[in-house]
């Protein structure tokens, strides 16, 4: 199956929960559960990085503690928990500890608190939740560099799915148009240029810098040129959903701690 597949069947399973109402909680929804299963992903490399890294969700709300699958003694993938036990330790456990989790200056835990601060489980089937994350498991793995760079497909399909859900006066761009965009603009890293996006929604264009930039990058660039892409990409965005993928997406595109995507009102 592939991913977009993956995330169509996702939807299905969704539609059977009599918590979810409509296309905008669905993608909800899959935002968060797609966050954490990205966020654990990049925290493995992290971790194969640096050997002291420490991770800034609470043990018991790292998804590999959770809703990742296990092998078991007969070498089959099991879950960690039986569904009568999963909607109350998401509801009790992960959600209050992420909403309100302690910053302390760490920009990491600033970017995990303000994706889940008016983020919530619409879900009230346990077995339909661990059906999610079994397809979840089964078909979607960041490692691999060709599902990255699937995951923009998957981003034009929610887009479709946002559109639909009937809400006015919101715009996303084509992909194809915010690539010809970014090469019209041509930011420059030899010139360590920034690009800002005031409005923007799930990072068309800020991903589009990201590899424009990236493109740019040669035999010789050293680490200070890797981290002065992503010293780069600012961005704001009032509305909590496209904020939440706008972040996974920098995530996906190789932007450690998007902080500078900040969840709030630009004309304010």
């Amino acid at each position: 199956m592939n991913l977009s597949s993956t995330i169509k069947t996702i939807q299905d399973i969704m539609r059977k929960d009599a918590g979810l109402d409509g296309d905008a909680q669905r993608i909800g929804q899959l935002a968060w559960m797609l966050f954490l299963k990205v966020f654990d992903q990049r925290e493995d490399e992290w971790e194969d990085d640096d050997a002291r890294y420490q991770s800034p969700l609470p043990e018991d709300c790292r998804w590999r503690n959770w809703a990742a699958y296990l092998v078991d003694t007969q070498g089959k993938m099991q879950p960690q928990m039986k569904p009568s036990e999963l909607i109350e330790y998401v509801n009790n456990t992960v959600f209050p500890q992420l909403k309100e989790l302690e910053v302390h200056g760490d920009p990491k835990k600033q970017v995990i608190r303000s994706v889940f601060e008016d983020s919530n489980n619409y879900m009230k089937s346990g077995t339909l939740l661990l059906e999610v994350i079994e397809k979840l498991e089964e078909g979607i793995d960041f490692h691999d560099l060709k599902e990255r760079q699937q995951m923009g497909d998957i981003y034009e399909q929610i887009l479709n799915d946002l559109r639909s859900a009937g809400n006015a006066g919101e715009f996303y761009t084509p992909r194809a148009l915010t690539h010809f965009m970014v090469q019209r603009v041509n930011p420059r890293l030899d010139k360590r240029e920034t690009v800002l996006d005031p409005a923007c929604g799930t990072g068309g264009f800020l991903t589009a810098s990201i590899d424009h930039l990236h493109a740019q990058l040669t035999a010789q660039s050293s680490t200070a040129d890797n981290a002065a892409i992503e010293a780069s990409i600012f961005g704001f965005e009032k509305k909590q959903l496209p904020h939440l993928l706008c972040s996974t997406n920098l995530l996906l595109h190789g932007i450690d701690v998007p902080s500078q995507i900040e969840h709030r009102n630009t004309l304010a």
